[in-house]
């Protein structure tokens, strides 16, 4: 009877859970995976077209070898939301793409020609992958989704060529392109298991219309133009981490349960540590300044009629735990438009948040993918709060971090492509110009000439050792190809920075503060500013130029950065820094010396927690050697006026954050600029700009 009473009791229960809706899947959250697929280009051959030298079109020469379908393998990230049916979310993706070259080989030549009958062409290229950020949406029917793709593409570029013709031989450098890169297509997609899901897509692959100037130093040019683009058909595989970001049964930090230990800290299968960190955030800056008093314009001035610019960069920060203290973190970026005179005119250049290299059409790049790990020194002191730094040490889930519980005391350890600033020279009052001061002169120690290409970025690593009131940070990175190049040295230690920082944390009448002091040594092939004005009167050929007699050399400097609280939500902050004047700019900005000051203060002073104000003043100079370089003519990574009134550059800028908010605001920013690229006989320059900046 009790079995039978038992079986009565069980069965309606049974009953109406066979009745209940079975879970819809939820396709929410991060996922990871790989693709193999094949693709398919539309474009076969190129024609070189006679330009410069040639008499008429009937010298262009005709390459008709087609680009063969190839495979393509890759590797694909991306974070999904979902409301309802309806799914949307974005993705990024590299994959190599085998059969789209170049046409390589011998073929038939002009009839124009009568000897010989062909040409050659011989290419080193990189057009073998591609990348993408691209939104995604569409509509999930449980573990079935089908969705729209598209967004801008990077990738396709033809590397160094050499065009043959007889014994004439043409030489071309990489190729260019001023259109957008795209990808746009579409694809179905099964969840097939809780956590993992197939994939077929479709892409329309558009790399743009890459162009090559071939010159044979005579006068005469040839210039290929040809269309890259291609069809894809793809198979993937992911892993979906869930929108329940968290590790099952980890220690966080909520409400004591019980007897719980460890400061409030407990254990609960809901709450933990992070699995994984997904943030984004873009910046749009317009900056303009009216017509200004100038006894000349140069080729890197601020025109003296005024000039107004915009533009913009978007990030995503993505970031997965892999083990114990060790994560991996990707940083995949769009940039469009231009910094203001297209990133030239000043010494400490006027806006840092957006790419030094403009561009019209939006491109793609990827700005930072490395490994960090950290190694716990004592365990019984653990701590979640906001360390030292804007960005680099912070334990809440922000940009390229995970949230969790760190030991106090510790070893930071930091592989991979990123910017020296995410660890070196930070200041929290004086460091991010996404979110404070614009101006370069209040961001970084304006004499420290780091390592990085182009758009600030570089190979390298990293260490840190944190103690209770101090931290030591040491680090190698590599230089660009050629200072201030966008290529990054691929040789290891052939040209290389050496830096290292320690830092002390005090009290000082019990307001918290901290004090850094920084070394660097660039070792790489520079040239002697001295040598390169000899150089010119030697050969009569002026003005000067840098690049031409550069040998191995070791340019060094270091500075001192201060920040220190005076009340809650008010801060100071100083950086004073030198350079040896002796050599060129390597990657950063055209200063031997610098000082730098502020205020900055927070809106909860007059009750508005998301506003922000900030003043600051900077004095930067050039050595002896640098200043006869400049008055020559001379130019550099950021100026050169064509002459040169000496005087110290001088640096004013204020702003106001208008918060709307955590992750949105608005910034009005005003920069005085006098005496311009040290110089005396133009200036000085009033720039207005407002900065709108976005986050999530």
């Amino acid at each position: 009877m009790r079995g039978a009473s038992l079986l009565l009791t069980l069965t309606p229960a049974a009953a109406i859970a066979a009745d209940a809706p079975a879970p819809v899947y939820d396709w929410a959250g991060l996922y990871v995976g790989a693709s193999l697929g094949a693709g398919f280009p539309l474009h076969g051959g190129g024609e070189f077209q006679a330009a410069a030298g040639f008499p008429s079109p009937a010298y262009d020469l005709y390459a008709r070898s087609p680009m063969r379908p190839g495979v393509t393998v890759g590797a694909q990230a991306g974070y999904n939301w979902q409301s309802g049916a309806v799914v949307w979310g974005f993705e990024t993706d590299l994959s190599l793409l085998d059969g789209r070259r170049p046409p390589i080989g011998a073929f038939p030549a002009s009839p124009a020609y009568p000897y010989p009958p062909v040409f050659s062409l011989n290419a080193w290229s990189n057009a073998n992958y591609f990348a993408s950020i691209r939104g995604r949406a569409g509509l999930a029917r449980d573990r079935a989704l089908f969705y729209l793709t598209g967004g801008v593409a990077a990738g396709g570029a033809y590397g160094p060529a050499t065009l043959s013709i007889g014994g004439t031989a043409f030489e071309a450098g990489h190729s260019q392109s001023s259109r957008m890169k795209y990808a746009v297509g579409a694809g179905f997609e099964y969840a097939f298991a809780d956590n993992w899901s197939g994939r077929a897509e479709y892409l329309f692959l558009s790399q743009s219309l890459n162009t090559q100037g071939f010159d044979n130093g005579e006068g005469q040019v040839y210039v290929s133009r040809v269309a890259n683009e291609n069809h894809l058909l793809r198979f993937g595989l992911n892993y979906h981490f869930g929108e329940q970001n968290r590790i099952p049964g980890a220690i966080h930090y909520g409400q004591s349960h019980g007897n719980g230990q460890n400061g409030g800290a407990s254990r609960d299968d809901g709450g933990g540590e992070e699995q994984y960190s997904v943030h984004g955030q873009t910046t749009n800056v317009v900056q303009a300044y009216p017509k200004f008093p100038a006894a000349y314009d140069g080729p890197n001035s601020f025109p003296s009629h005024g000039k107004a610019d915009v533009g913009s960069t978007s990030n995503i920060f993505m970031g997965v735990r892999l083990w114990e203290g060790g994560a991996v973190y990707l940083n995949p970026e769009i940039d469009a438009g231009y910094g203001l005179a297209n990133s030239v005119g000043a010494a400490s250049y006027v806006n840092g948040a957006v790419a030094k290299v403009g561009r019209a059409a939006p491109y793609m790049r990827f700005q930072r993918y490395f490994l960090r790990q950290i190694i716990g020194l004592d365990s019984s002191t653990t701590e979640r709060a906001a360390d030292e730094g804007a960005r680099n040490e912070v334990l809440e889930s922000t940009q390229n971090q995970i949230s969790g519980r760190v030991d106090k005391d510790r070893i930071i350890v930091t592989l991979g492509k990123f910017a020296v600033g995410d660890v070196f020279d930070d200041n929290v009052y004086a460091h991010d110009p996404t979110t404070g001061f614009l101006n370069f002169a209040f961001n970084s120690m304006g004499a420290f000439d780091y390592a990085a290409d182009s758009w600030g970025y570089t190979n390298g690593l990293a260490v840190e050792w944190k103690q209770d009131w101090w931290t030591a940070r040491g680090g190698v990175f590599q230089l660009s190809t050629i200072p201030n190049g966008e290529e990054i040295e691929p040789v290891l230690f052939r040209q290389f920075m050496a830096v290292a920082e320690f830092e002390a944390r005090y009290e000082l009448l019990g307001q918290p503060g901290a004090i850094k002091f920084l070394a660097y040594g660039d070792n790489g092939y520079l040239n002697k500013v001295d040598d390169a004005i000899r150089y010119a009167f030697v050969t009569g050929e002026f003005p000067p130029t840098v690049d031409s007699i550069r040998r191995r050399s070791v340019k060094t400097g270091g500075g001192v950065n201060i920040k220190q609280q005076l009340m809650p939500h008010l801060g100071f902050f100083l950086r004073a820094s030198m350079a040896d004047g002796r050599f060129e700019t390597v990657d950063y900005t055209d200063i031997d010396r610098t000082v730098s000051f502020g205020l900055v203060a927070g809106g909860t002073l007059w009750g508005r927690d998301d506003d922000e104000i900030g003043g600051g003043l900077a004095f930067s100079g050039l050595s002896g050697a640098r200043v006869n370089y400049f008055g020559l003519g001379g130019l550099s990574v950021y100026i050169g006026d064509g002459a040169l009134a000496y005087a110290g550059e001088k640096n004013l800028e204020t702003y106001y954050k208008v918060g709307f908010g955590k992750n949105l605001d608005a910034t009005f920013d005003y920069q005085l600029l006098v005496s311009p690229a040290h110089n005396s006989a133009r200036g000085p320059v009033n720039v207005f700009g407002l900065r709108l900046r976005a986050a999530f």
